[in-house]
């Protein structure tokens, strides 16, 4: 594993297709605890909690499931991941991301760091990925 989770030494992830790399920690000092997410110049956050949130509901699911990955302003394809890191439906009634203007993307950038972890198999190909527990 590359990187071990802190702002000192983060996890240094991939999107699943492997098109672009970016740095992953977590932010225990927050309120919530967070995710930092940092792509190029630009940073993303999601409640901490979403790693197990996300790894119950694909054990739930027991299949796989598309990325669906959307930026916020966009609708994210039902039955996504993406879709459901946004629903009224999930464990925080809502958005996982923190960042307004900058809470999508959950679809790309999650699951990656789950892999990572070891709880979830993720497909890697050009386009529409997807991903299940282990």
């Amino acid at each position: 594993m590359a990187g071990n989770g802190t702002k000192a030494d983060p996890w240094q992830l991939t999107t699943a297709p492997g098109s672009s790399a970016y740095t992953m920690y977590r932010d225990d000092e927050s309120d919530p605890p967070a995710l930092i997410c940092q792509v190029g110049s630009t940073k993303l956050s999601y409640q901490a909690r979403c790693v197990e949130d996300l790894h119950a509901w694909l054990t739930q699911r027991a299949d796989w499931v598309p990325l669906g990955a959307a930026d916020e302003n966009k609708a994210a394809a039902e039955g996504t991941v993406e879709a459901w890191g946004r629903s009224a439906d999930n464990p925080v009634g809502g958005w996982y991301g923190l960042r307004k203007g900058y809470r999508g993307r959950f679809g790309m950038y999650v699951p990656p760091l789950l892999e990572e972890l070891g709880l979830v198999e993720l497909t890697h190909d050009a386009r529409n990925n997807s991903v299940r527990a282990k």
